[in-house]
């Protein structure tokens, strides 16, 4: 989104390692200009309030702010920062800020990455600084952005930055790790702010939609919906694994020492879903079914399936309690045309917008405590891999 990946003092981060290495990356392609947010914010910012946006969810880059990881901070990190909640506040949006979008500093990988313990204690560091020089005019504040992606894309597939595949101990190990910068970097928010933060997580979780609303396929999906995300939601707001994985994983579980699990368990204020598809579960014995192929699908392949924020919504609520809930991300890809006027009949996307809202409308007509809707995303970006 940035871009300025070497401007005014930023470090090195994973993905500028993993873009530099031939073949990782469709096309060679790189973040190094990518949307060039970090020179033309003002004119993004004006077309946000042109469009009437009521929010506006941004991720700081944690090189910016500490190019080693650790240590000196970078002040005019620091102030880019400053002139983009202040003209997101001047413009009456209010700032979403997510701590950690999967940019972690080089100089902390070259130390070992999420694979330390370092790692998630210099993010508690980090988390801190950003808030004391922020907490004054963001309220809203958010510590990881879809902790799978940065477990399993980047340390188990090795699509993601950094572009390792490890053993399952070493996976689990990671999962741990990332769990306990989110409680740390959530300390470290509520210690930095002036004024009382909102605080949450960004979570992309596992979702299944009911093959029909006969209580045996919700039931089974509610149950799919645990199964898949009990490892990383159960820590975070019931304060443990899931005992029996815990226990399958013999050698492979990870190393969790003394008050990591009170570190991990925080309390929030709300829950930030990022949703997009999902699968069809019924309670038979095939369990998931898969989307035939002329089902609709978008551009990134992934099937269409509007019910799903409901769902995601009530599953959550129904499971884990959270509080408020916001959808976070949601949208789809097309292969866009520009018409010869310079505009993009955006039929699909609009159809897909109307489609889903009218889950988030379900959900709010049930009284889920939904508070929030925002949409992937202001502008094409650089994603991912």
């Amino acid at each position: 989104m940035e871009g300025a990946v070497d401007e005014d003092g930023r470090g090195p981060s994973i993905w500028d390692d993993l873009c530099a290495r031939p073949g990782a990356i469709l096309n060679g392609d790189s973040g190094r200009v990518a949307c060039d947010h970090y020179h033309r914010w003002e004119e993004d910012l004006d077309l946000m309030k042109e469009l009437g946006f009521g929010a506006y969810r941004f991720s700081v880059a944690w090189p910016r702010i500490l190019p080693n990881g650790t240590g000196k901070v970078n002040e005019a990190g620091l102030a880019f920062y400053d002139r983009l909640v202040d003209g997101l506040l001047k413009r009456g949006i209010q700032p979403m800020l997510t701590l950690y979008h999967w940019d972690l500093p080089s100089a902390l990988q070259k130390k070992g990455g999420w694979q330390k313990r370092d790692t998630p204690l210099a993010m508690g560091d980090y988390a801190e600084i950003v808030a004391r020089r922020l907490g004054d005019r963001v309220r809203m504040w958010t510590s990881i952005n879809e902790m799978p992606c940065v477990i399993d894309a980047g340390h188990r597939h090795g699509d993601h930055a950094p572009g390792l595949r490890l053993k399952e101990k070493g996976v689990r190990q990671v999962a741990h790790h990332v769990l306990l910068g989110h409680g740390l970097a959530i300390q470290g928010i509520r210690a930095g702010c002036s004024k009382p933060p909102k605080v949450s997580i960004v979570h992309n979780p596992w979702v299944s939609i009911p093959f029909s609303e006969e209580y045996a396929h919700v039931d089974a999906g509610r149950h799919d919906f645990v199964e898949n995300n009990d490892w990383l939601m159960g820590p975070m707001f019931k304060g443990s694994y899931p005992k029996k994985k815990l226990e399958a994983l013999g050698k492979d579980a990870p190393r969790i020492e003394r008050g990591d699990m009170r570190n991990i368990c925080q309390p929030l204020d709300f829950v930030g879903l990022n949703i997009y598809a999902a699968h069809l579960m019924t309670h038979a014995e095939q369990g998931l079914i898969a989307y035939p192929k002329h089902h609709p699908r978008t551009h990134m392949d992934w099937p269409v399936t509007p019910d799903v924020l409901y769902w995601a919504l009530r599953f959550t609520h129904e499971a884990y309690a959270p509080g408020d809930l916001y959808i976070t991300e949601n949208g789809c890809a097309w292969p866009d045309q520009v018409d010869g006027d310079g505009r993009v009949q955006d039929l699909s996307r609009v159809q897909f917008f109307q489609e889903y809202l009218r889950g988030v409308q379900r959900a709010c007509a049930e009284k889920l405590p939904v508070r929030g809707y925002l949409v992937w995303s202001i502008l094409d970006n650089f994603e991912w891999a």
